[in-house]
């Protein structure tokens, strides 16, 4: 009965006529059963017993197996198999994240770089069918993970980013330029980059908009992010004590080269001044570059009374058989 589904399951509800039927044959057995009545019967007890007296209620079983196959065969029992063809145009996107120091500053809670792994986490979570990779950058810049389809992997160094592994500073242009460069060769029907920093370009031999021009040439859509409140924003600093202290420095972001970098390939700009804010936009952009899945369904339905239609047959004749044979009754 495992996988069957049925074409008229409302049948299966004469199953229940067999328990009446049940008990309605113990009773009346129970009742027209011809007794005698002896003070002693241990003579009988010593005498063999018929093989009649054990298969005295195997008619009877045999005609309530019979009606219920029978009733299973009229409900169509069936198996279906379904097969898919699922067609996936993938898409290809570098996140290239900004760890300077600067990236501590506490306006995103707990800070801005660890509001930033924690959704750019959900995100490639999110994307099962995309490659995905990770460019980070401060001073100077490093590819941490190419294009994958590990998103695992690329969830662990998400996790194990932290500022000071690389000389501080922001060299934007130098960051976006190496994600381009991870997905120049790609043959994916959509590249992407996200780029995330809160700063301005300060360090690097790339001029952004340089990297922007490659971004555009290699058919690469750049979302640009700036990290950060308007004003100033907590950033701890160290005391002689060794104490931590909060001081509040002013906030930085570029948001007109930011600007020109996604107008220039196509791509869009966003300010994050909350962690709520930074997931709206990493939600937008997951909205926007949508794999497209093409699944194609195709479903056979084999018909399965036939063996139940056989087996009642079977057990319907083996019950007149020994009806009219080992448990014939004359009557006079």
């Amino acid at each position: 009965m495992n996988g069957l589904e049925f074409a008229s399951p409302n049948w299966l509800y004469l199953l229940l006529i067999i328990p009446i039927l049940i008990t309605l044959y113990v009773f009346l057995h129970n009742k027209t059963n011809p007794s005698l009545r002896f003070s002693d019967i241990s003579f009988f007890v010593k005498l063999p017993r018929s093989y009649k007296i054990y298969l005295r209620h195997s008619v009877f079983a045999l005609e309530m197996i019979a009606m219920s196959l029978l009733i299973v065969a009229m409900a169509r029992p069936q198996k279906s198999s379904v097969s898919k063809n699922v067609n996936v145009e993938g898409i290809d996107i570098m996140l290239a994240m900004d760890i300077s120091s600067s990236m501590l500053a506490c306006d995103l809670k707990p800070d801005r770089l660890e509001a930033a792994k924690a959704v750019a986490s959900e995100f490639v979570e999110g994307r099962p069918d995309d490659r995905m990779g990770l460019v980070v950058f401060a001073g100077e810049t490093y590819a941490q993970v190419p294009l994958t389809t590990d998103h695992g992997l690329l969830k662990n160094m998400i996790k194990d980013m932290s500022c000071g592994l690389l000389e501080d500073g922001t060299a934007i242009g130098d960051g976006l330029a190496s994600a381009v460069n991870r997905l120049k060769d790609s043959e994916a029907i959509s590249k992407v980059v996200i780029l995330l920093t809160d700063g301005d370009n300060n360090r690097g031999s790339i001029d952004p908009n340089t990297a922007a021009e490659l971004a555009k040439l290699y058919g690469i859509r750049v979302y640009t992010i700036g990290a950060g409140k308007n004003g100033t924003a907590p950033y701890p600093v160290q005391t002689p004590f060794g104490t931590i202290q909060y001081q509040q420095i002013p906030v930085v972001i570029n948001e007109e080269l930011l600007q020109h970098i996604a107008n220039e390939t196509g791509g869009h700009y966003y300010r994050a001044t909350s962690k709520e804010s930074l997931e709206e936009i990493y939600g937008q952009i997951d909205k926007l570059e949508r794999s497209k899945i093409e699944v194609t369904e195709f479903k056979r339905v084999s018909e399965e009374f036939y063996p139940f239609a056989v087996w009642a047959l079977v057990a319907l004749a083996l019950a007149l058989l020994l009806k009219n044979t080992v448990f014939r009754t004359v009557n006079e």
